[in-house]
Order: C-alpha cells, then sequence, then structure tokens
C-alpha cells in the first residue's frame, strides 16, 4: 500500500502577520560564512581554510511561543483544571502529558469557507455539516474546520478573518468523544475583534474564548494555524498531530499532516 502525506501546517518564519505584533516569532539565520568562530571554538587550531569550501555550518536562533506556528493546544492552556462536566474535576493536562494516541487518528473536515469572519459556529452548523458530508463522528476523529481564515494567511487582516468556533459547537463534538480538533484560523474561537464587539455590547463575559472553555467541562486539545484544508476530502484520511515534548507547557508545536492510502 502507497501512502500520500500532505502538509497542513504553517511555517515559522519573520515579517509574516501570522499573530498579533507583540505575539509574533523572530528568526534569526546565520549561514555559512558568519558561523566560522562557533566551530572554531571547539577545535583549536582551526583554520576556515582546513573547511571545505571554507564553509562553516548554518545554524538559526529562534525567539518563538508555544503558540506560534502550527501548534496543539493542551487542556491546560484554557484553564487549570478540566472534565467538570465528567465528575470531579481533575488537574489540566499540559502538552506532555497529552495521550499520544489522540494525535494519530482518522481525520474529518468541516468545511466552514462560507460563514464570514467573526461568526461564531454552533452545534447546529456541525450538524449540519456533518449530514452534508454523510459522516457520523466516532470517538477520537480529529476535526479539522475548514475557515476563510487560510486564503489570508499573509495578510495584515489574518488575525481578524474567518469564523470561530463555539461553546456548544465545541461540546457537541467533545460528547461525542472527539478529544483533538484544529482550525486554520489564529484561533479556535473567532477572532478577538469580534469577540471584542459582542462584549462591549453586551459585557457578557462567557462569550471570551467560549470554545477554549469548553475544555473546562470536557478536556480536549486543538490545533491552531493549519494550512491548506481546503485540499483536503471531508474524510478517508488519517491525522498525524504529534505535539513537541515540552514539560509542564500549554502547547507544543506540530507538523500536522494529513496521511492518505492509496
Amino acid at each position: 500500500m502507497v501512502q500520500r502525506i500532505v502538509d497542513i501546517s504553517m511555517p515559522l518564519e519573520n515579517d509574516v502577520p501570522s499573530d498579533p505584533p507583540l505575539a509574533r516569532p523572530k528568526l534569526r539565520y546565520f549561514n555559512h560564512t558568519e558561523t566560522f568562530d562557533r566551530i572554531g571554538s571547539f577545535f583549536p587550531g582551526l583554520t576556515r581554510e582546513d573547511l571545505p569550501d571554507g564553509a562553516a555550518w548554518a545554524v538559526e536562533l529562534v525567539e518563538i511561543s508555544t503558540h506560534n506556528g502550527t501548534h496543539l493546544d493542551a487542556p491546560y492552556h484554557f484553564h487549570p483544571t478540566m472534565d467538570h462536566a465528567l465528575g470531579a474535576p481533575k488537574p489540566a493536562m499540559t502538552i506532555d502529558q497529552v495521550p499520544l494516541d489522540w494525535c494519530f487518528k482518522p481525520g474529518v473536515k468541516l468545511d466552514f469557507r462560507h460563514f464570514p469572519a467573526g461568526y461564531v459556529a454552533t452545534a447546529a452548523d456541525v450538524e449540519a455539516e456533518l449530514a452534508r458530508i454523510g459522516h457520523t463522528l466516532a470517538p477520537l476523529d480529529i476535526v479539522l474546520v475548514n475557515t476563510a481564515a487560510a486564503a489570508r494567511y499573509g495578510h495584515a487582516d489574518y488575525v481578524d478573518s474567518g469564523c470561530g468556533m463555539g461553546r456548544e459547537a465545541t461540546l457537541y463534538l467533545l460528547e461525542r468523544g472527539v478529544r483533538v480538533t484544529g482550525i486554520d484560523g489564529w484561533s479556535w474561537d473567532a477572532p478577538f475583534s469580534a469577540t471584542r464587539a459582542r462584549y462591549a455590547e453586551t459585557k457578557d463575559a462567557k462569550l471570551i474564548w467560549e470554545g477554549h472553555k469548553a475544555g473546562r467541562d470536557i478536556g480536549y486539545c486543538h490545533i491552531e494555524k493549519l494550512h491548506g484544508l481546503e485540499a483536503l476530502p471531508a474524510t478517508g484520511f488519517t491525522v498525524s498531530c504529534f505535539p513537541v515534548k515540552i514539560r509542564g507547557a500549554s502547547a507544543g508545536w506540530t507538523r500536522a499532516v494529513a496521511i492518505f492510502d492509496e
């Protein structure tokens, strides 16, 4: 059997509005002509001419958050405790505690590109899309949400683009056994700019991060800043999204891919 792997991750890069200005990654690149002093410090007496073509090594220094780039959020990111709806609350899992079995499962894609920026998707929206694609959720399916945000990646309005997943939509998935979800927007929730306007009008703090905060009721993970979901079918693929193991962290970067058996 031949497998085809499709990259659904974003790169870490400079000068792209992938996050709000204060939260963007910073990468410094050193090429083969700039690092002789580094390699020379390990080998006294070494000269640049001793190296093939005089080339040292290429290396990068990176200043990033665990929430830059395509990453998997752990339940700890959302709240200090989880599973309030399943009995006695328990400490929320950090990224190094997330079961790896959650991170390699059949994928399901919901196409929500028609919803406007700032729209909060509901349980009825999820149910209608599942009916349209003819899929019944199974426990541990990984549900990916394709929004209009990915088309704005690289543009100044990326973080304000696409719809988000509301509390009831998120719980609809979690109550059916889903434990990993993903989205191609900056956040699983609607853009902050839209939520800010709703909060200013209602003063209802429950609207803030409502999709994330569903993890207080049932612990789950979600992948943010996916890319290329429009190339995926609704079903028929496996998602791999193992996170980098960072002790006690709220998230870990992932090279998320969709795998097809052909």
